[in-house]
Parts: C-alpha cells; sequence; structure tokens
C-alpha cells in the first residue's frame, strides 16, 4: 500500500469515529468562526509587493519523522510568519503529521492574515468542520478525489465563505480543475512515494486554467527558486519543512523573506 493509500484508510476511519459527534448542523449553530468574515487567500496572493509565501506549520511528516514535538507551541511560529507571509498552512493531521484543530483554530486567533487547514479532506463534513475551527482556506487534493467530489466540496466551501485550493501532481489530475475551485496547488512531492522533484511544477505552469492562482507546494527551500517560479507565473509558494526543520522556525522563516525581493507583478 502507498503512503497516500494508508493516510486515506485512516482518514476515512477517522471521520466515521467523529463524523457523528457532531453533524454540520451543529457546526452552523455552534461554530464561532462560522458568525464573523474568512479572510481571502486569494486577495492577499495578489497585492503588490506581497512575499506569495503560505507558510507552513507542521510537527512530522510520514517519511522525515517529527521536526518538533507536540511541546511545540503554534504561537511560537505563527506569530513570526504573520508578519510577511501572505498565508498560514496548518497541518491538523494527528496520526501522520502530528498536528491538531487546536493549533488550527490558535492560529486563527492569533493571526490577521488567511488560514489554510492542510489535511485530507474526503467528506463535506471535514468542510463544515473546517469553518468551525477557523479555516479560511481548504485544500482538496485530486489523487484522492473524483471530479465530481472536487465539484462538489469546492462548491460547498464557496457556500459558505471558504476559499479552496485543488492540489495536482501532474497533468492528468488537471481534470480535476472546475469552476468552483479558487486556487490550483502544484506539489512537487509525489503523495504515493514523496520523492520531490520542482520540475513538476514548471512542466505544469502553463496548463493551469488563467484566473486560478498558481501555487508551487513542497521541496522550496532557497530564495532563487521562488525568484524562478514567480517568474514562471506562479503567485503563491507553500514552504513548511524547510522552516520547521530549524531549531527556531519563525525566525528561520524572518531570514528567509530579507533574501527575498518583492513581488514583480
Amino acid at each position: 500500500m502507498d503512503i497516500l493509500k494508508k493516510i486515506i484508510a485512516a482518514k476515512r476511519k477517522e471521520v466515521e469515529t467523529f463524523k457523528p459527534m457532531s453533524n454540520i448542523e451543529r457546526f452552523e449553530k455552534d461554530g464561532f468562526f462560522w458568525q464573523i468574515a474568512n479572510r481571502s487567500l486569494v486577495k492577499h496572493l495578489l497585492l503588490p509587493g506581497s512575499t506569495g509565501i503560505i507558510a507552513e506549520f507542521k510537527r512530522k511528516s510520514p517519511s522525515k519523522g517529527w521536526f518538533k514535538t507536540k511541546e511545540l507551541e503554534v504561537e511560537d511560529v505563527v506569530t513570526a510568519y504573520n508578519k510577511s507571509a501572505a498565508g498560514i498552512s496548518v497541518l491538523t493531521d494527528e496520526e501522520f503529521f502530528g498536528g491538531d484543530l487546536d493549533d488550527l483554530i490558535q492560529t486563527k486567533v492569533i493571526t490577521d492574515i488567511p488560514v489554510l487547514r492542510k489535511d485530507f479532506i474526503i467528506d463535506k463534513w471535514q468542510i463544515a468542520e473546517a469553518k468551525a475551527f477557523g479555516a479560511d482556506v481548504i485544500l482538496l487534493i485530486a489523487a484522492c478525489l473524483t471530479k465530481a467530489e472536487v465539484k462538489e466540496f469546492a462548491s460547498y466551501a464557496g457556500s459558505i465563505g471558504l476559499e479552496s485550493i485543488l492540489e495536482i501532481h501532474n497533468e492528468e489530475e488537471l481534470e480535476h480543475c472546475c469552476d468552483e475551485i479558487s486556487m490550483v496547488g502544484v506539489n512537487n512531492r509525489n503523495l504515493k512515494t514523496f520523492e520531490v522533484s520542482m520540475d513538476t511544477s514548471l512542466q505544469l505552469i502553463d496548463k493551469i486554467p488563467a484566473g486560478k492562482p498558481a501555487i508551487a507546494e513542497s521541496g522550496i527551500s532557497d530564495v532563487e527558486t521562488i525568484k524562478q517560479l514567480r517568474d514562471a507565473g506562479f503567485k503563491g509558494f507553500l514552504i513548511g519543512e524547510t522552516f520547521m526543520k530549524k531549531e527556531q522556525p519563525g525566525e528561520a522563516f524572518e531570514e528567509f523573506v530579507i533574501g527575498l525581493t518583492p513581488s514583480r507583478d
């Protein structure tokens, strides 16, 4: 079984366990963040001078293990991210990435830029949950969803004020694009093997539909790579391990931004 199939199998069991405890109607009624306006990642990516960086908070990965222990407070990292990032990505999967929904809600209340819930969405219920815990944006991974599911989930997300990123890894998955999607992310990491190649983004950028801001994900570890991707047409750059592997992730992020020239849009 490849890594993605293993993650999705576990995610289905997780949803089956927790879904009966809080239905969508309860999220709509009791979820605090259902009552306030969401922040737009699209707008932040397109702002003149935006770094375009979506800085990620994650404690571990299936392929590399733990970067930081559970004792690391999300506030220690995302406060620094909030100064210059276009958005913040928070891993909420616990079993494989060491995250949880508390990280998401804490990030939302101490920042003022858009927050992406990074997880493996397989059920509309998770989208309602994301809204209730403070997400502004959700990720929809083409590799584990049908075209119909992407359209349904993106449409529902939009109806409750959330933006959506369709994550693809190859040209075939571009067929999952639909009007309801807000942005398209190209994951340079193969989720089946977790191997990384920056060529993936460069090969797919010209095929992404106009009007859908493009985001390069994974494997970005230096400023020159961002410049290359920006010149190719990318508006966003999701970076996590580059910062989280350092002793002080917030400081690593700030040093990275210093070396990044302003957007030439």
